[in-house]
């Protein structure tokens, strides 16, 4: 995956259910860009897929004790 744009990351969090401000798109896609890019030369060869629209869920999850 390359690098997402702040209107890809909207697209993503709105499919996912998870609706965004293009404010907080814009900050999803400047936090995790780096590390979609440092990742890029390995990409396809990972156990796992890295999907921005779950990085908002993980910043708001209430994690019970």
């Amino acid at each position: 995956m390359t690098r997402p744009s702040p209107k890809e990351i909207k697209t993503m969090a709105d499919v996912a259910g998870v609706p965004v401000s293009a404010e907080v798109a814009t900050r999803i896609a400047n936090s995790i860009g780096p590390a979609l890019e440092g990742f890029a030369p390995i990409s396809g060869t990972l156990p796992f897929d890295l999907e921005p629209a779950s990085f908002i869920l993980a910043q708001t999850a209430k994690v019970s004790k």
